[in-house]
């Protein structure tokens, strides 16, 4: 028996495959570039080697996907864990009568601008989506918008201003990796954002929502049928204003009982609302003076390291839910026994909380690699190094994760002190970038 995998997050694919060989089953990844997963290929155990199949093709492509798919003998699941693909593998589930979400469901948790919109209608939100027309520029002079492009940029600007306000957020309604976001905190940022977005592509389309301070956090669930249980928070800091880059995260946050416990509703409604009911999901939200306020929703197991914070802090294999439910059977982890004053994370067996850096170049140009991984063991914590760039590659952003080149990731007894550590070891990391004309 096999369980196929449509693509797959950068890592946890051992994980995964150790949790698909642990049920007895084969798993098959499908991907369009193995070399996402070189990290993970070259550090698989003995026994996820034994389980895992790859079947190269091009996985934009649903047609050759369903075809791949059929090729595989005895399929009992597909597991989709990453966003570009959430639509389509939902999709092919359906069409090859597989266990899977509503497509339905899925494609509005990929729209935020209609998530947002629906929690604002329920009163989950104070805040509304706006969608905001967008006129191409001139690709033979991007800097000269004609006549009518300026005045429907103008019109925009006036929109957003009377119905959204500001300090406002211009964002791509299916974007990922935090690129296509623009955090405007007056008039002048704000028609800069508008004329930049017209130079852009986008993955959905262009929306506006209103601008939520406070710190920002995301909640790791686990559902079946409707029942969701928060697994723990994990802290998210971001760059300084107008980048909009993930720098660093720890899990899991400590928090009061009764603040827990009102996070623990709060996102319980949020999933119901927007129709998510099965799988993992990744509730990104800012804390704000008044309470939680929705950022996204991730239908998927966090990305970076998240899935390895979560499995070293419950102390098992998380990704074995995710084959539970690939299977369409009720994951055992939702029935885990949890000691409830020391936060859902927390219980039997549990291991250590985590922290992990994002290291990012300071220039734009050709990576030729990086200084102070050698010196890495001299820190607490066992930093560990994941890189998620290669020597050769260009880079090219620097404003959101695209530009990130690896992540340090340190442990220690508490969310806090793990922080610390992987900030102190990465401090010592330095990504070396060959710009344009060197040698």
């Amino acid at each position: 028996m096999t369980i196929a995998a449509l693509e797959a997050l950068t890592f946890g694919l051992g994980r995964l495959a150790e949790a698909a060989g642990g049920a007895g089953h084969r798993l098959c990844l499908l991907t369009g570039d193995r070399a996402v997963y070189r990290h993970e290929l070259a550090h698989l155990t003995p026994e996820a080697v034994a389980v895992l199949d790859i079947v190269d093709v091009d996985t934009f492509d649903e047609s050759a996907c369903a075809a791949a798919l059929a090729a595989v003998p005895d399929l009992r699941g597909l597991v989709n864990s990453t966003d570009t693909w959430s639509v389509p593998g939902a999709d092919l589930a359906a069409k090859l009568g597989l266990p899977g979400p509503d497509p339905a469901a899925v494609r509005l948790l990929r729209d935020k601008s209609r998530v947002r919109t629906l929690l604002h209608e329920r009163g989950l939100s104070r805040g509304r989506a706006l969608t905001v027309p967008t006129d191409p520029a001139d690709p033979s002079d991007p800097a000269r918008a004609s006549a009518p492009a300026r005045a429907s940029a103008a019109s925009a600007a006036a929109e957003i201003l009377r119905e959204i306000g500001l300090p406002a957020v211009l964002k791509d309604s299916a974007g990922t990796s935090s690129r296509n976001v623009w955090p405007v905190r007056d008039e002048q940022q704000l028609h800069a954002a508008l004329a930049e977005a017209a130079q852009h592509a986008f993955a959905g389309r262009l929306f506006a929502e209103p601008f939520f301070s406070g710190p920002v956090y995301s909640a790791e669930t686990l559902s079946w049928e409707g029942e969701t249980r928060l697994l723990g928070v994990l802290s998210r800091q971001m760059s300084p204003e107008p980048s909009v880059r993930e720098e660093a995260a720890a899990f899991p946050v400590a928090f009061p009982d009764p603040e827990l416990g009102l996070l623990q509703d709060w996102v319980g409604r949020v999933l119901v609302t927007a129709g998510h009911d099965s799988g993992f999901a990744h509730v990104e939200f800012v804390l704000t003076a008044e309470g939680p306020e929705l950022v996204e929703i991730n239908r998927r197991i966090g990305g970076a390291l998240v899935g390895e914070a979560l499995c070293r802090a419950l102390g098992t294999n998380v990704y074995e839910a995710m084959v539970d439910t690939a299977l369409g059977r009720r994951p055992a982890l939702l029935d885990r026994p949890v000691d409830s004053a020391s936060g859902p994370a927390f219980g039997p067996d549990t291991g250590p909380s985590t922290g992990f850096v994002l290291v990012y170049p300071d220039r734009r140009g050709t990576l030729t690699g990086w200084t102070g991984l050698d010196t890495l063991s001299a820190f607490p914590g066992s930093p560990e190094w994941y890189p998620t760039a290669v020597p050769g590659r260009r880079v090219e952003h620097l404003s959101d994760q695209r530009g990130c080149t690896g992540i340090v990731l340190a442990e220690a007894a508490t969310a806090e002190l793990a922080l610390h550590r992987a900030l102190s070891a990465a401090g010592s990391v330095r990504a070396v970038v060959a710009a344009d004309g060197e040698g």
